[in-house]
């Protein structure tokens, strides 16, 4: 990053103060990241089919010795321990491999073969650890997959790992929880253009790697960028205590729904005496909501699925192990991490609710709620990738909403009508940054922050606002423990500087639209309808899918397309008829007669209701601005 600056002397302080309050002698996590080690990858970069790098964790190599002053001293603990790679024994017959994404992938041997637990995000990165794990555990084909959970850092990779063909013919069973499938499918598509792009932020995908930039993103070091892939579970798990056996390998089964996903288990394997704690039990805490965007999360839930955890293997488990991070042994570290764990989201559920009774809003909240010395001094209790501040705001969220109550906040100005007020009222933009100026001088960066987003949201080519809007969100980045906070930060300053990225990552892959059952195929599409465009088309158009027998009506009008199942009476204007297989087309929004014909749809009709139709549609923009109007 050449246009980076030294960390000021104000960070300088203050990392000096996080040195001098956390336990840093505490090295157990050291211990427990290299225990079990069988092999590193060297060097460990995978590259896709078009020689295109997807990921290179030997990027990460300058993680080494004490941190400098433009990382946090926690965060830099945190992100040398997660860039650790290489295949890793948990117990005898069961293997991680870890830093070859941002999650970990799990390989636990059966009587014939091995089962793939979370294959990763990408099929390059999925592969490329498979091939790890073969090389030093011998060529066992792969004999079942499971699914912890409906994030696409668990499921993308599968492809990598399997073949749709297998899994076809019954050779490879696949378990995800149930509506694992619905999940994993409405996340990437209906917000997943806004999503992506914002996850651009989060992780840092786009970020020079380096002591002035990118150093991972507390969960995982960060995406990778190869081809996203999905095969639908044949094997839905619904109940707590359910068993399966799969390859002679037993498993039990806790459901965990609307914790860290909507569709989440457990699993516990008896014959081996361990537990994976999906992304129930990490080495952090987690999101309550993340800063990418998604439905607020239940913390009372997660706590009370976590105390149910423990009563069920708690007594029997020698190690716990996670889809992110490193295991723990031992029976009384594992019930005393849950049992931390547990108490995490259980406090800062139970304080929120305590304060916000008491009038107080979630900013206000966040800035005075302060966890119990055991959990501030646990270090798999810090906020490396959900923080105390905005897990708090997202409590507040879930029960009270986005209106704190205030009157003066129902109805507030754009942020472009806001900032013309707060300069005019500053006296102008020079003298808003002018002030900005000393307080930056000062280490009051919030404040900065603050005023200048007004200024260059008011005036967004004002060279002097943006450079040291981006200078003071570089500071605010240095000095965060939060990986996501950091990388959001030094996002912000990179685009202001240099301008936008865009989306690194874009998780709507073929497989993902592909698995759109038609309800959500159409909901996808309505919900890029430019309403006011479409407000006096009329039109009525009937999808036949010849091979399971389905008949839908679709209806635009008054700027709306919905549709119904149920019989109709009289002729659509237009007949869209083939197999479900082949609807998908219709998502991209790309509905001229040759591209259906193309994908095997016959019409009949009036066609050019599908061109009214296409001239309404206004997809998401996966470069919008996010720091600037």
């Amino acid at each position: 990053m050449s246009s980076a600056k030294p960390a000021s002397p104000a960070i300088v302080r203050q990392q000096q103060v996080v040195r001098d309050s956390l336990p840093f002698h505490d090295t157990q996590d050291f211990d427990d990241v290299a225990r079990g080690l069988i092999a590193r990858r060297t060097p460990n970069a995978v590259t896709a089919a078009d020689g295109r790098v997807v990921w290179d964790n030997d990027t990460y190599d300058f993680l080494q010795g004490e941190a400098p002053d433009t990382v946090n001293p926690s965060l830099w603990r945190q992100s040398r321990l997660v860039a650790t790679q290489g295949l890793f024994e948990v117990v005898q017959g069961i293997y991680q491999v870890r830093g070859f994404d941002l999650s970990n992938v799990t390989f636990i041997e059966g009587e014939t073969g091995v089962i793939v637990l979370d294959p990763l995000i990408s099929t390059e990165t999925a592969a490329a650890a498979l091939a790890l794990y073969r090389e030093h555990r011998g060529d066992r084909p792969v004999t079942g997959v499971i699914y912890t959970h409906s994030h696409v850092d668990h499921f993308g990779g599968v492809k990598g790992v399997t073949t749709q063909e297998d899994v076809d013919a019954g050779r490879v069973p696949v378990l995800a929880p149930e509506g694992f499938t619905e999940h994993a499918v409405a996340e990437n598509v209906y917000a997943g253009t806004a999503m992506g792009r914002r996850a651009g932020y989060m992780y840092g995908a786009a970020l020079a790697r380096g002591p002035q930039g990118q150093v991972g993103a507390g969960l995982g070091q960060t995406t990778s960028t190869g081809t996203i892939t999905l095969i639908p579970p044949t094997v839905h798990i619904t109940t707590t205590g359910e068993e399966r056996t799969v390859d002679g390998v037993r498993m039990v089964f806790q459901m965990a729904p609307d914790t860290e996903a909507p569709s989440e288990m457990l699993v516990w394997f008896p014959d081996h005496r361990a537990l994976c704690a999906a992304e129930d039990a990490t080495h952090t805490l987690h999101n309550l909501l993340t800063l990418r965007g998604a439905v607020v999360r239940d913390p009372h839930a997660w706590a009370g699925y976590l105390t149910e955890v423990i009563d069920l293997f708690g007594s029997e488990a020698e190690v716990v192990f996670a889809s992110h991070h490193w295991p723990t042994w031992g029976n009384a570290r594992i019930v005393e991490y849950l049992s931390l764990q547990r108490d995490l989201y259980a406090y800062l559920h139970d304080q929120t609710l305590r304060m916000l009774n008491q009038g107080l809003t979630g900013t206000e909240i966040a800035e005075q709620i302060v966890l119990p010395p055991a959990l501030e001094r646990s270090w798999h209790a810090r906020g490396y990738y959900g923080s105390v501040s905005h897990n708090v705001k997202a409590v507040y969220q879930r029960y009270m909403g986005w209106f704190d109550g205030n009157p003066s906040n129902l109805w507030r100005h754009t942020p472009v009508e806001a900032g013309r007020r707060y300069v005019a009222l500053g006296g102008g933009a020079d003298a808003v940054v002018a002030q900005a100026q000393a307080a930056f001088d000062e280490g009051d960066y919030r404040w900065v922050a603050e005023i200048l987003n007004h200024v260059v949201f008011a005036e967004p080519d004002h060279a002097a606002a943006r450079g040291l809007l981006a200078d003071t969100y570089e500071q605010l980045g240095y000095g965060s423990e939060n990986g996501t906070w950091r990388t959001f930060f030094l996002s912000g300053a990179t685009e202001l500087r240099d301008g936008s990225f865009g989306t690194p990552t874009v998780t709507a892959a073929r497989d993902i639209v592909g698995n759109l059952t038609p309800a959500m195929l159409f909901d996808a599409l309505a919900i890029q309808v430019d309403g006011p465009r479409a407000w006096d088309e009329r039109a009525t158009i009937d999808v036949v899918l010849t091979d399971v027998d389905e008949h839908y009506r679709l209806w635009l009008r008054n700027g709306v397309l919905t549709y119904s199942a149920a019989p109709q009476k009289g002729a659509a204007d237009v007949t869209l008829t083939g197999t479900k297989r082949a609807l998908p087309v219709l998502a991209s929004g790309d509905v001229t007669p040759d591209t259906l014909a193309q994908a095997g749809i016959e019409l009949s009709g009036d066609p050019s209701v599908l061109g009214r139709l296409a001239a309404v549609l206004d997809p998401g923009d996966k470069d919008f601005a996010i720091v600037t109007p």
